[in-house]
């Protein structure tokens, strides 16, 4: 029997769409390569013989509405974090404290001297919030114009300053601290091999992205691991009638616009009215034989995980460890050394300092962890390491790896009272609880072309150009008329959202109206 709704991809954003389409009655098979769902919002047992469930490439999350959550009855927590970030320095580190501004302003003011900066990063992000505000409620409705979401913002200073010039003028003018600059910039660079100054503004996208979710730009810890999120959204898919396969890779797509067949790796077939593909564009273009969009992805990012048997002490004695890690511990990331890590990256070479930011889940969300190991007063750390292109590791990718974690973990060590090795758990067979994915490892492990973590670059979240006829109202239609991307390369997509696939969903339903 030929289904309504087949799609391609149990991750996250497939289980979403799934889930929306099986509740409104549609026949919906989901069809997973891997034997497990959920793509890279997954928690695992990444060291033999230790009891913790790491989120391993997916970490936090801003991005998903509670309109999901609350439309799909997922019973699914996430806790905010107090402490946004701290950056090391030897004047004394910047501790930002979401709830104790006087605390908050106590470190600017310990940092820089005077007020001055505090005051402009309050207005600075009072601004991005009101953008948030404006924003983040137009992610789950058809695509605004490009001049209906300036009307929403409703400042022309504000729009031209994120979403017409490069950030760089901007926060070079809001700021005059090197740090503060460094740890604003920071939100433009997550993902994204990009500069500043970048014409192209590829950095205003990732900032924007990074400073919208929820409506007020918090990241959160999901509880019990970000495989809390896809085993809820499993069970609500379920118990809405989709049906699940996993082992079940689909290596063709065949359409002509009404129906289509999908061929399976162990020779079998699937038919649906429509495909919904829960992958990169440039998988999809493979699914069909056709070219596919130009240019390449390239995912710039290291990602490592870590178990420790206790959080290590800081240099800073005046900051607990456990407030610095609870947030985003910023390393080597001031505005300057930005720009030099990204230049020595774009001319062929590992950094000589490379920036990266960290944080603890255990230290919000201890679930993650048996009892006896939270007992013990073990954690975990995960460690998102930027400027790091694809491009470093194609002569020596193991080799490359290497050198780039040393180096990166140099940079930790010398904002630390003690040596990080000397913190770290060991798995069942005596090896350090220490692991690092590199771009490649992330297009073998979780099939992201080129490592690239939002599939592609990040869009507007408006039509554009690029949001024409085939892409449709919901930005997530192709060339062909029953195929949608429900993943991050739709446009408004990229990070653990929900948001395209609720949009695939709509697009599905609101055709058949």
């Amino acid at each position: 029997m030929e289904n309504d709704v087949a799609v391609i991809g149990g991750g996250h954003n497939g289980l979403v769409a799934a889930a929306y389409l099986a509740r409104a009655g549609r026949r919906v098979t989901v069809l997973e390569r891997q034997r497990k769902l959920g793509g890279a919002a997954v928690s695992s047992q990444a060291f033999r013989g230790v009891d913790a469930r790491l989120s391993r490439y997916s970490y936090l999350v801003s991005l998903l509405p509670r309109k999901i959550l609350d439309d799909l009855g997922l019973g699914f927590t996430l806790r905010r974090r107090r402490i946004s970030s701290y950056t090391p320095h030897p004047a004394g580190g910047l501790l930002v404290d979401a709830e104790h501004p006087s605390r908050t302003r106590e470190r600017f003011a310990r940092l820089t001297g005077s007020d001055r900066e505090y005051e402009a990063w309050q207005a600075f992000y009072g601004m991005t919030r009101r953008v948030a505000e404006a924003v983040f409620p137009t992610l789950t409705q058809p695509l605004p114009s490009r001049a209906e979401l300036e009307r929403r913002i409703g400042d022309p200073a504000v729009w031209g300053a994120l979403f017409e010039q490069p950030l760089g003028p901007t926060v070079e003018a809001a700021f005059a601290d090197d740090v503060v600059r460094g740890v604003v910039l920071t939100d433009a660079l997550i993902g994204t091999f990009t500069h500043a100054h970048d014409p192209s503004l590829k950095q205003n996208r990732c900032f924007l992205y990074h400073v919208i979710g929820g409506g007020t730009g918090d990241w959160d810890v999901p509880v019990g691991g970000m495989g809390a999120l896809t085993s809820a959204l499993e069970e609500a898919a379920r118990a809405a009638g989709a049906q699940i396969r996993t082992d079940a890779e689909v290596t063709a797509l065949a359409t002509d616009g009404r129906s289509a067949e999908l061929t399976l790796a162990d020779g079998g077939t699937v038919a649906a009215t429509d495909v919904l593909v829960n992958a990169a564009p440039h998988v999809l273009a493979g699914l069909l034989g056709e070219q596919p969009p130009q240019p390449a992805p390239e995912g710039a990012q290291l990602k490592v995980n870590m178990l420790l048997r206790r959080l290590p002490r800081l240099r800073d004695t005046s900051v607990d460890p456990r407030d610095a890690f609870a947030g985003t511990f910023h390393v080597a990331e001031g505005y300057t050394a930005l720009q030099t890590a990204y230049e020595q990256a774009a001319a062929g070479r590992v950094p000589d300092a490379p920036p990266s930011e960290i944080y603890c889940h255990s230290l919000t969300d201890p679930s993650i962890l048996s009892p006896q190991l939270a007992a013990e007063g073990a954690h975990t750390l995960t460690l998102f390491g930027l400027h790091a292109p694809a491009r470093l590791f194609t002569t020596d990718p193991a080799g490359t790896k290497d050198a780039l974690l040393r180096a990166t973990l140099a940079q930790l060590d010398a904002v630390l009272a003690e040596p990080l090795a000397d913190c770290l758990a060991l798995d069942a067979d005596g090896r350090p609880c220490i692991e690092a994915k590199s771009p490649q490892d992330l297009e073998r492990e979780v099939c992201l072309p080129g490592g690239h973590i939002f599939h592609r670059d990040l869009s507007w979240p408006f039509a554009d150009g690029e949001v024409t006829g085939a892409t449709g109202r919901w930005g997530v239609g192709t060339r062909h008329a029953n195929v949608y991307v429900c993943g991050a390369g739709a446009v408004r997509g990229g990070g653990v959202s929900g948001v395209p696939g609720h949009n695939a969903a709509m697009a599905v339903l609101e055709k058949a109206r």
